[in-house]
């Protein structure tokens, strides 16, 4: 029998971070900088919510407002950080020698594994706004690694489109789990066979609406589905994009 839980995009944690007063060491960037963050699980100051979902722990629907708004560069260690670019630019920086600007479909996988600092900017007027998923390695104090890729909206249109995992031309990460992502703009039926009856996946709706196993899920609305052979995804007239991340329970 397979398991579920649905979370309605207004029943999000939110945090508006500043870069002046208590927060502005650890947001910079110009006066009037800001950043929105709706967290799907407990992160931060929101701990009202689900502690996460399989090795999921943060899953961030973000924005960087003005130019110079930034997460300061910062240490991690032992979680794999994911940024999937929806609007903007945003400019990442590591300590593994990396300056990349990741436009929309960019993404990343940034291993911290033993020990690494990054930047995450946004150097331009425009918004930017970004998925941040961390997930736990499957092993301690591995070696950093920093792997991006591009999903190209055009050619993945009405499939599912592997993006992080195992599969060939994906960007590889040390956790039995893996992202795809939906995108559709005709109704549909997309069917997706998890690895094992021990994995689940958290399916969230960055735009338009979806039907997953009898549920309606609207803009910003996910859900997480566990213990399933198959999880049937079906969209409807218009755009939808769907954000899937596999992970094991």
């Amino acid at each position: 029998m397979s398991n579920a839980f649905v979370l309605h995009a207004d029943e999000r944690g939110y945090d508006k971070i500043l870069s002046t007063g208590a927060t502005a060491a650890y947001a910079g960037g110009h006066p009037d900088a800001f950043i929105t963050r709706c967290s799907s699980f407990n992160f931060g100051d929101y701990q009202d919510g689900r502690p996460g979902f399989g090795r999921i722990r943060v899953f961030g629907d973000e924005a960087f407002y003005h130019p110079g708004c930034s997460y300061n560069m910062h240490p991690h260690h032992n979680f794999i950080i994911c940024a999937f670019v929806l609007e903007g630019k945003l400019t990442h920086i590591n300590t593994l020698g990396q300056i990349d600007e990741l436009g929309p479909g960019d993404y990343y996988a940034f291993s911290a594994g033993s020990g690494g600092l990054h930047e995450e900017l946004n150097r331009h007027q425009e918004p930017m706004r970004a998925i941040y998923l961390w997930l736990l390695p499957d092993r301690l104090l591995l070696p950093p690694s920093y792997e991006r890729g591009h999903f190209d909206a055009t050619a993945g249109l009405n499939r599912i489109s592997a993006l992080v995992g195992d599969q060939a031309g994906t960007l590889t990460i040390p956790q039995d789990a893996g992202v795809s992502r939906l995108v559709s703009n005709t109704p549909g039926t997309f069917r997706y066979r998890p690895r094992s009856a021990g994995h689940g996946v958290y399916a969230f709706v960055i735009d338009g609406m979806v039907r997953c196993d009898g549920t309606t899920l609207k803009r910003r609305d996910s859900k997480a589905v566990w213990g399933a052979d198959e999880i049937i995804y079906e969209t409807h007239a218009g755009d939808t994009d769907v954000l899937l991340v596999e992970t094991i329970i």
